[in-house]
């Protein structure tokens, strides 16, 4: 494989290598005259991975405007949870003083928050599976909707209050671990560029830019319409959510799915696949926007032999009130339990761990700036407000878009380069690169953030916040090459 990964001795594919740039130094080898032709889109540029099917109810046909709405609908309602765990960071020594306890108290308020993100991000991710996704999309946005209004509503019950975050973090869980996965569903390996980037921005940013707001709520109305306002921002995105969002999971034949598509098709191996190295990528390009029509270059005798198995096999279009069920048949026949544990085992892979460990760590750190801020700057010696801390918020808030610019600048660039080093051969190890820039800035960040703000009174408010952008931006510099990795 060079460059120092290791070379697979068994011939079974390998998930993620693909051969994306014609080199005449690597050997061809002959068409498979037996394969399922490959479908190209209306440009007549780039093979269409995953490949699309005849059924109309397939997401991958329909318009491309149909599907970015969804996308925009999703990545608003992602903005508005994203805001949950960050919610009481600029109230935190407000909050302690209005229910009279002490800092831990106040901080177990996000943590047993993060716990039901976590445990129902395990469960969803099962039932989407197997379900689908349009269920759990519904249902983590009445969930926000109660458990904000009760958050609101709690007065001076702490316990109340604690229940309400906890259901606050079941109600985040889907759009946390699902919406890029709908990103998959909906759009071609050459479409997601773009909208992967988006859906990031709307988790990450919506997280680091609510604080700025909430601190002048707090001062302005009163802490409790901090809840308030969620409640009724996703009050009016349930019904586009149930009007404007089927299900975009889908059942996909097995030599559909497949991203080699170089491989047991219909066109030689050393064809042009997801990324275009000779000439602009695909981001900047112009593919037809009117939906994903197919091409297939192959002879009419190979159409007919390929496409015999697969004739008067196309369901009809579903309705618009048929595409309003909750359900619509299963995805996988998965065993449900099977999927629920599944993920555990994955900790003991190597990459795996390695990714939750260096991932991991600086999202806990973030947690934890976040929660401690507060009491650096609400106290002595400068002595701010829930409003002037809030704006503290915009630091990461920068420093996440930065960091989200910079990762989609310096991931295609190096992964072209690594490719052509490559012999054409692309391999996910490639995007391990963005990981050195992790080190550098989340190290930068977190050695910063405690000095300053250790001796704030000598170094002010400007520095501690400037290294907790650097720490921010390390931190999606790692997610994004974390997600391409694995």
């Amino acid at each position: 494989m060079g460059l120092g990964i290791l070379e697979v001795k068994s011939h079974v594919p390998v998930p993620g290598t693909s051969n994306v740039l014609d080199d005449a130094s690597r050997p061809a080898f002959p068409q498979n005259p037996d394969a399922v032709p490959l479908k190209y889109d209306k440009s007549n540029a780039f093979i269409l991975v995953p490949q699309p099917t005849d059924d109309p109810n397939d997401p991958l046909n329909w318009p491309l405007w149909k599907r970015d709405v969804i996308l925009l609908i999703l990545s608003a309602m992602s903005v508005i949870a994203s805001t949950l765990s960050p919610l009481l960071a600029a109230n935190t020594v407000t909050l302690a003083i209005y229910f009279g306890r002490d800092f831990t108290h106040m901080a177990l308020l996000t943590g047993y928050h993060l716990c039901g993100v976590g445990v129902a991000g395990v469960i969803f991710v099962a039932s989407a599976r197997i379900w689908g996704k349009r269920h759990l999309y519904l249902l983590g946005t009445v969930l926000i909707i109660i458990s904000s209004a009760w958050g609101g509503a709690a007065g001076t019950n702490y316990a109340s209050l604690l229940w309400a975050r906890v259901v606050q973090g079941i109600g985040l869980a889907p759009f946390e671990a699902l919406v890029n996965a709908s990103v998959g569903d909906l759009y071609f390996v050459h479409e997601r560029g773009k909208r992967m980037a988006l859906s990031n921005l709307a988790l990450f940013g919506g997280a680091f830019f609510t604080p700025v707001l909430v601190g002048k709520i707090t001062q302005t109305i009163g802490w409790e319409w901090s809840f308030y306002m969620i409640a009724i921002f996703a009050g009016a995105l349930l019904p586009l959510i149930f009007f404007f969002v089927p299900e975009t999971a889908f059942a996909r034949p097995e030599y559909q799915a497949s991203s080699r598509s170089g491989e047991n098709a219909s066109t030689p191996l050393n064809g042009v696949h997801d990324l275009q190295i000779s000439g602009e990528s695909k981001d900047n390009q112009t593919p037809n926007q009117s939906g994903p029509a197919s091409f297939e270059k192959q002879s009419t005798d190979s159409k007919n032999r390929n496409a015999a198995p697969f004739a008067n096999t196309v369901p009809p279009k579903a309705t618009f009130l048929q595409s309003l069920r909750l359900f619509n048949g299963r995805k996988s026949d998965a065993n449900f339990f099977k999927l629920l544990l599944r993920p555990f085992p994955l900790f003991f892979h190597p990459a795996v761990l390695w990714a939750c460990l260096i991932q991991g760590t600086l999202i806990g750190w973030t947690v934890m700036i976040g929660v401690v801020l507060a009491a650096i700057f609400l106290g002595p010696p400068l002595w701010f407000n829930e409003v002037e801390t809030g704006y503290m918020y915009t630091g990461p808030f920068v420093g996440a878009i930065l960091g989200f610019i910079l990762s989609g600048l310096l991931a295609d660039w190096s992964t072209k380069l690594l490719i052509k080093r490559n012999k054409g051969v692309y391999e996910p190890e490639f995007r391990i690169v963005l990981v050195a820039l992790q080190l550098v800035f989340g190290c930068v960040g977190l050695y910063g953030f405690g000095v300053t703000a250790e001796q704030v009174a000598r170094y002010g408010w400007f520095l501690p916040d400037l290294f907790f952008a650097f720490e921010v931006g390390g931190m999606v510099l790692g997610a994004v090459a974390i997600a391409f990795l694995l």
